[in-house]
């Protein structure tokens, strides 16, 4: 199946702040694991970094998030910042590992990634791909430039449609701005922005 961001319009990327699962590499997937303090802090840098950067022809219109607190707790911090409201996609929640959640990240991950396996109880990652590409799909219909504020398996369901390597990490709460391939291009492109110390 042939999948496809439409409209291919720029838009931010904002992963959750980090969770005490995040610290101790356990995966979270349909767990709502809060927030730690490490997390909020890093919400309220991104939110604030969000309202220098996200100005002019970035400057964000619309807030889509994840239902988890995690998610929703980081866009929460954002929405404050900018006085938008703040909508909820449940098709943004991050991947259903099934039997893996609360273990250890290990190599069932990588081969979950390449599609070689899927944990019993889960979602396979051709799932969270067409999962993810109607998700943004919705949220880039609505008024642009779009926030959208997931999770860390979802961006890699994303990369690997955007032309990109898919296995890669993406750090807590660092916005990312993300445009679509250039002419003569395949590949989306990301920027990250600047961020002060915590």
């Amino acid at each position: 199946m042939t999948l496809e961001v439409s409209p291919a319009a720029p838009f931010w990327f904002l992963r959750h702040g980090e969770t005490d699962w995040n610290a101790r590499g356990l995966s979270q997937g349909n767990v709502d694991i809060p927030l730690n303090t490490v997390g909020w802090a890093q919400a309220e840098r991104a939110a604030k970094a969000l309202v220098e950067v996200a100005t002019g022809p970035r400057a964000i219109a619309t807030i889509v998030a994840s239902p988890l607190s995690r998610a929703r707790n980081t866009a929460e911090a954002v929405s404050a910042k900018l006085g938008l409201p703040l909508e909820i996609d449940e098709g943004l929640r991050e991947v259903s590992f099934g039997v893996q959640e609360g273990q250890e990240m290990g190599g069932w991950f990588d081969d979950w990634v390449e599609g070689k396996l899927t944990p019993e109880g889960g979602e396979s990652f051709e799932q969270l791909r067409q999962r993810t590409v109607a998700a943004l799909n919705r949220a880039l219909a609505r008024p642009g430039p779009v926030l959208v504020v997931a999770h860390g398996a979802l961006w890699r369901a994303f990369r690997s449609v955007a032309g990109l390597p898919a296995n890669v990490r993406t750090p807590n709460a660092l916005p990312l701005w993300v445009t679509p391939p250039p002419a003569g291009e395949t590949a989306w492109h990301f920027e990250p922005a600047e961020l002060p110390a915590l």
